[in-house]
């Protein structure tokens, strides 16, 4: 009996171990044969499946570079800020008692233009030099008004008739005249009259109207480097342009490579100004209508008047090259405008520019 329940207890203490073993036997079963009821553990799905990278930041935009300030007039690069001033064009005679010039080589733009007689007077714009004075000065003409008017600045001169004085007014150019008493002008010892006007650009900047302290739009749009100019990167050679205004006007420009300027000259007179060679960047021709006013010059001669607010063709000089261009102007406000004859802008190259103004018909240029 005793015997036989210790056996007893010994199957049940057992029981519970044996059941373990058995159920573990089972799951080992189990997996073998079917392989796939075990999902992968949290080790093995890192291995597989690897966690993506975080993403970087994107790299920020650059800054953008400010323009270079450049003078209007010229495309130059401005060294500091552009002064606050307006441009001031100058009425400058160029027969030959008024030779030779002063200050006139330190114009941003020079425009010729034929008067009475045959003889050709010039415009001349400043605004990125200043010279110490300007001469000789004499009288505004009909056409000066519309020349000038884009630049919303000042004109000086030493007079004219009251009509034309007027266009000047009426185009919204602030007049400057000796006649009427405005400071800066004088006679030079040095010359007969009426060829020995001249003035002071700093006293005429001074009388400049307080809405005027502003520097003038540009006129014309310029590449960004020499050589980079329309005429240079399509233009043919242009190493002499011959200009006849008129029967008694031939103006001569001459191209030098080393400096990459044209020099002018006054039929085969070199132009002096102020002990220099006058010379340019850019020479521009243009053909426009000239005809005779009903007004008359003190020696009875009609006075011509070159007609701005039209449309015509011309060549642009630069770099030692030369391309065919047309120009338009619609209003006496607005800016003359040159492009290719395909419509395509023109650029200039960074500089000054002189422009001739040659009558149609009657005037001329050659250029070799």
């Amino acid at each position: 009996m005793t015997g036989t329940g210790a056996t007893a207890r010994r199957r049940r203490a057992t029981a519970p171990l044996a059941a373990v073993v058995v159920a573990a036997l089972l799951a080992t079963t189990a997996c073998s044969a079917g392989e796939e009821a075990e999902p992968a553990t949290t080790q093995a799905a890192e291995v597989v499946t690897p966690k993506s990278a975080p993403p970087q930041p994107a790299a920020p935009e650059p800054e953008p570079q400010p323009e270079p300030v450049v003078w209007p007039l010229t495309g130059v690069r401005v060294d500091g800020k552009l002064p606050r001033r307006p441009a001031l064009a100058v009425k400058i005679e160029n027969s030959p008692q008024s030779r030779p010039h002063t200050g006139l080589h330190a114009a941003d733009i020079v425009w010729e233009q034929v008067v009475e007689g045959g003889v050709s007077r010039f415009v001349a714009i400043y605004h990125s030099k200043t010279p110490d004075t300007i001469g000789p000065i004499r009288s505004v003409r009909p056409m000066d008004a519309a020349t000038v008017a884009p630049l919303k600045g000042l004109l000086a001169y030493s007079g004219g008739q009251g009509p034309f004085i007027d266009r000047v007014g009426n185009a919204g150019v602030q007049s400057i005249i000796m006649d009427r008493g405005a400071p800066g002008f004088w006679r030079s010892n040095d010359r007969y009259a009426p060829h020995n006007v001249y003035g002071s650009p700093r006293t005429f900047w001074k009388q400049a109207f307080r809405s005027r302290a502003v520097h003038p739009p540009a006129q014309f749009a310029y590449a960004a480097k020499r050589g980079e100019g329309t005429a240079a990167q399509v233009g043919g050679r242009a190493k002499v342009a011959d200009v006849r205004l008129s029967s008694y006007q031939r103006t001569v420009w001459d191209w030098w490579p080393k400096s990459r300027y044209y020099a002018r000259g006054d039929g085969s007179t070199p132009s002096v100004s102020s002990g220099q060679r006058i010379t340019a960047r850019n020479v521009l021709l243009l053909s426009m209508s000239v005809r005779n006013t009903n007004y008359r010059d003190p020696s009875g001669a009609p006075v011509p008047e070159t007609r701005m607010v039209d449309r015509g063709r011309g060549v642009l000089l630069g770099d030692g090259k030369s391309v065919r261009v047309q120009w338009s102007k619609t209003g006496v406000r607005k800016r003359l405008v040159i492009t290719r004859l395909n419509g395509k802008p023109v650029e200039l190259e960074p500089g000054n520019t002189w422009i001739e103004l040659v009558p149609r018909g009657t005037g001329t240029w050659r250029i070799r």
